[in-house]
C-alpha cells in the first residue's frame, strides 16, 4: 500500500461526518426479564451484528435469581431481538455481564457469580461461543478468589494476547467501597490458553472497575472508579494507572483530572488513534454522562460532549464501542437501573 493510501486509510474515521448525537431506548420495565436491568454491555460481532448483554432480576440485593440475558441487533436492522437467558445459576445470583469477540472469532461472555449476599462474595465466571453468540458453552470458573469481579471489555495487545480488566473488592458495607479495593488485569495467551495475573493497583481511596486502552506500543493507560461512599466529595477523582510493559505491571493509582461520584467509567482507543473517555462529570451525581476526547495520547482531553445531562437523571455504567463503520456506541442504564439506553455519535460530533 502506498504512503498516500495509508494516509487516507488513517483519515477515514475522522472523515466520518458529524451526524448528531442520537439516544435510543432499547429495553425497559415492559421487557419481562425482571424489574432490574443492569449494567448493559455491548459488543460488535464479525458479521456486523451488535450483541447486548445485561443481568436482570428483582433487584441488586433482593433475590438470588438474577440471570444474564442477551439480545441481538442484526446488521442493517433497527430492531433488537427478544432478550434470551444465556447464563443462570439455580442457587446464586449473576451480574456484570461483558461480551466480546476475540480476533480468532470466539465470542467470550464474562460475568460475576455471587456466592453470598455481597459483591465481595463473588468470583468471575465465563462462557464461550463458536457460532457468533447463538449457542454457548457450559460455564467455567475464571477466578476462585472471593471478591474478584469483571466489568469492562478485554483489549487485544500487540503480541496477540488479550488483557481482561478485573478488580478485587472486600468489605461488608453495600454503600461503601473499601480503600483496600484494587484493580488488576488478567492476560490470556491464545497459544498456551493460560491466564496470568498482573500486580494489583492500589490508590488513596481504593479503586475498582478499570478501563484500559493501548496508547502506543507497550504503553497502556487505565482509568478506574474511585472507592469510598456515594456521598459527594471534592477530592473524589477517577484513578489513573499506567503500564509500560503491555499490561504485565502497573503503576500505583493516582488521582486524575476527572471527577468521579463513585461510578463506572469506560476508556477506548478509537480507529483514528485518539482516545475516548466516558464518565460521569460530577463529584456527586451520575449526571451528566460525558465523553472526553484526547488527540495527544491521553495527555489532555480538550474536547467534551454531554450524552445526557438532566440534573435529575441517573446515567450509569457506560460501555463504549466503535463499530467498523466508525460510529461510536455507548450503552448505559437509567431510571433506577430499569431502562437500557444507547447513545450513537461520531468522533466529529465530539470535536464540533
Amino acid at each position: 500500500m502506498s504512503w498516500l493510501l495509508r494516509f487516507l486509510f488513517l483519515l477515514l474515521p475522522l472523515a466520518l461526518a458529524a451526524q448528531g448525537l442520537r439516544i435510543d431506548r432499547i429495553f425497559g420495565p415492559e421487557t419481562p426479564t425482571g424489574e432490574y436491568k443492569h449494567p448493559a454491555g455491548i459488543g460488535e460481532l464479525a458479521n456486523g451484528d451488535l450483541y447486548l448483554v445485561f443481568f436482570s432480576g428483582r433487584g441488586e440485593y433482593r433475590d438470588n435469581s438474577a440471570a444474564v440475558f442477551g439480545s441481538r441487533q442484526k446488521a442493517g436492522s433497527k430492531r433488537w431481538s427478544k432478550p434470551e437467558r444465556i447464563a443462570s445459576n439455580p442457587f446464586h445470583s449473576l451480574g456484570n455481564a461483558v461480551v466480546w469477540q476475540a480476533p480468532d472469532g470466539v465470542v467470550w461472555l464474562f460475568y460475576v457469580t455471587r456466592y453470598g449476599e455481597l459483591w465481595s462474595d463473588s468470583r468471575i465466571t465465563a462462557k464461550i461461543s463458536r457460532d457468533g453468540a447463538r449457542t454457548w458453552s457450559d460455564p467455567f470458573q475464571l477466578t476462585f478468589e472471593a471478591g474478584t469481579m469483571v466489568r469492562n471489555q478485554p483489549i487485544t495487545l500487540g503480541d496477540g494476547s488479550y488483557l481482561l480488566p478485573v478488580y478485587h473488592e472486600i468489605g461488608t458495607d453495600t454503600e461503601f467501597s473499601d480503600p483496600r479495593d484494587t484493580s488488576f488485569f488478567l492476560r490470556f495467551d491464545p497459544k498456551t490458553r493460560r491466564w496470568t495475573e498482573s500486580n494489583r493497583v492500589g490508590s488513596r481511596l481504593g479503586n475498582i472497575q478499570p478501563a484500559p486502552a493501548v496508547i502506543a506500543g507497550n504503553h497502556l493507560v487505565a482509568f478506574c472508579r474511585r472507592g469510598g461512599d456515594y456521598n459527594g466529595r471534592p477530592d473524589g477523582w477517577l484513578v489513573r494507572t499506567e503500564s509500560k510493559d503491555a499490561g504485565k505491571t502497573w503503576s500505583a493509582g493516582v488521582d486524575s483530572e476527572f471527577p468521579n461520584p463513585n461510578a463506572a467509567v469506560d476508556f477506548l482507543r478509537l480507529q483514528s488513534g485518539h482516545h475516548l473517555l466516558v464518565y460521569n462529570n460530577s463529584f456527586t451525581n451520575r449526571s451528566p454522562l460525558t465523553v472526553a476526547l484526547s488527540t495527544d495520547g491521553a495527555k489532555t482531553f480538550p474536547h467534551k460532549l454531554d450524552l445526557q445531562s438532566d440534573p435529575s437523571g441517573d446515567y450509569g455504567y457506560p460501555m463504549a464501542l466503535q463499530t467498523r463503520d466508525g460510529r461510536i456506541h455507548v450503552s448505559f442504564t437509567t431510571d433506577e437501573r430499569t431502562v437500557v439506553r444507547k447513545a450513537v455519535f461520531t468522533e466529529a460530533d465530539v470535536v464540533r
